[in-house]
């Protein structure tokens, strides 16, 4: 795993706090502030809804979001089954005052229907949105999100851009990254970590 890379790559020099307590770093979010902005480019749902990624998915929410693809056959399914019991955990916040997206990093291939699929053999609840879309939106999104390797070469590799969970909170502009193969409890805390409304 790479995530030491991912996170000094992605975000700079941002750190995770100690997992032991499942908080993580605040840091700068990625495109609110700083002269960098979330993209709010076109995206598509599992469920066949069209979405704009900021104005509809991220602004004003606490977000936990994941890079993936439905063909994967390395951390993408262990991850997305560890992150199901972190939607578990969280019940029926999710979807109301926290959202779950995963972005497949191969939009050519994924459909709509395609990540259905995946979601529904996963055991996937309402309220984790999987989205795909154009090549340059899904690109716009992850490089903005800190998916991404200073290597050109290394970046190319879209199995380098999984295995974290990029968490926020755009109304106060907290943002952190954590593993997302980490206890489901530890990640639970990192995302209520960002919520004003957990304290």
């Amino acid at each position: 795993m790479n995530n030491r890379r991912y996170l000094l790559a992605g975000l700079g020099a941002a750190a995770l706090a100690a997992l032991d307590t499942g908080a993580i770093a605040a840091e700068a979010a990625p495109a609110t502030r700083g002269g960098r902005r979330i993209p709010d480019v076109e995206l598509k749902t599992h469920t066949g809804s069209t979405v704009n990624f900021y104005r509809d998915l991220v602004r004003g929410k606490v977000v936990a979001i994941n890079m993936m693809y439905a063909d994967c056959e390395g951390i993408c399914p262990l991850m997305t089954n560890n992150l199901v019991r972190v939607q578990e955990l969280l019940g029926d916040r999710i979807g109301k005052d926290i959202f779950m997206y995963s972005i497949t990093l191969r939009p050519e291939q994924d459909t709509p229907r395609d990540l259905a699929e995946y979601a529904e053999m996963h055991g996937v609840h309402p309220g984790w949105l999987f989205l795909t879309g154009t090549r340059a939106n899904v690109e716009a999104v992850r490089l903005a999100l800190g998916f991404f390797d200073p290597d050109p070469k290394v970046d190319k590799e879209s199995t380098r851009h999984t295995g974290m969970l990029r968490i926020g909170n755009d109304v106060i502009d907290r943002w952190g990254m954590a593993p997302a193969l980490a206890a489901p409890e530890q990640i639970v805390n990192s995302i209520l970590h960002v919520d004003r409304k957990a304290g």
